[in-house]
């Protein structure tokens, strides 16, 4: 026997990495025959970390251009950023963490002005449902909502979402996850309302009326945290110089006004804190229409009484901004 005969093997391409991964991806999808599923999990960890070095590069350096774009074009082509959101619970741990980098690399790759992993998610946005409906499985909810995270920072992505009826989900993750996931779940959706200002402010004014009906449940919440954040987020909302059309629409509204009077009387300092923010903005309306006004001057002395004593006890630059404000108050207030 000649050894020498013997072929060497060949050396496996960027692109050959990734389309091993898919395939092993989809065997996780077949019922597991003897060690077939941990076989699987082993090759997807090894193929995971040599695709996550191909993009990032190692600790002292950069990666390929060429090598990145092979890897990209290969994701695109065989779907596996979404394979890998579906499938990442059956993943190992480490490959987990590697699966949400090489997203996050790919989300963040720029070729002059483009983005095109935004791009081809934007044609492609069952990926970021995905990572969104991920939040009912604790078991990998903070890994997904860190990809989640990365594409809300690009306003396509973003429209997409916050026009679509998965938006509506939120809630629903939000009131009954962990308090972990829950936080993280309220983090992405607030990302999703005030980080690309004009376009949220278009979406609000459009669906003025489905939208604060689905926040009402959240700052109606029996949950303590829930309440506060929602709160808290309404108030930046509405004081946001870029949805000034939505804000006068809220504070023409008596029941609104009738919410937040009710939440001054909490017994929570730090919700009637958050409240007052929002409450404040329909006192200091120089056009306040009738209605409001009346509701206003008929508790003219219960809300002098109450704001004369309201956080007395804060220090420091906060205590000085709201000692301003409820001076402010209480002359608007002195003078109905």
């Amino acid at each position: 026997m000649n050894f020498f005969s013997r072929q060497k093997s060949r050396i496996q391409s960027p692109s050959d990495t990734v389309r091993l991964l898919r395939e092993n991806i989809g065997r996780l999808e077949a019922p597991p025959q003897g060690d077939s599923h941990r076989k699987a999990t082993d090759d997807i960890s090894r193929h995971m970390t040599a695709i996550k070095s191909a993009v990032v590069g190692e600790a002292d350096q950069e990666p390929s251009t060429e090598t990145v774009t092979q890897v990209a074009n290969e994701v695109y082509a065989q779907d596996v950023m979404r394979l890998m959101v579906v499938h990442m619970e059956a993943f190992e741990f480490e490959a987990r963490k590697d699966a949400c980098t090489i997203i996050n690399a790919l989300l963040r790759r720029q070729i002059g002005t483009r983005l095109p992993t935004v791009e081809f998610l934007t044609n492609r946005p069952d990926t970021m449902f995905a990572a969104l409906k991920q939040y009912s499985n604790a078991e990998i909810a903070l890994n997904t909502g860190g990809v989640l995270k990365e594409m809300l920072r690009y306003e396509p992505l973003a429209r997409i979402l916050l026009y679509s009826e998965e938006f509506y989900t939120f809630p629903h993750f939000i009131e009954t996850t962990t308090f972990g996931i829950s936080c993280d779940a309220f983090a992405n959706m607030k990302e999703c309302l005030t980080k690309h200002k004009p376009m949220v402010a278009q979406y609000l004014d459009q669906h003025y009326d489905r939208f604060f009906k689905m926040y009402q449940t959240l700052i109606l919440s029996s949950n303590y945290v829930t309440k506060r954040q929602s709160l808290k987020l309404l108030g930046e909302i509405l004081l946001d110089r870029a949805n000034y059309a939505i804000m006068t629409r809220f504070i023409a509204d008596e029941a609104n006004l009738k919410t937040m009077m009710n939440f001054l009387r909490d017994k929570s300092r730090n919700i009637q804190f958050e409240a007052f923010h929002v409450f404040k903005v329909f006192v200091a309306n120089p056009s306040k229409p009738p209605q409001i006004a009346s509701i206003l001057r008929r508790n003219k002395e219960r809300l002098l009484t109450f704001l004369k004593d309201f956080h007395n006890d804060k220090e420091g630059q906060l205590a000085g901004s709201c000692s301003d404000e409820k001076a402010f108050l209480i002359t608007q207030i002195q003078q109905l």
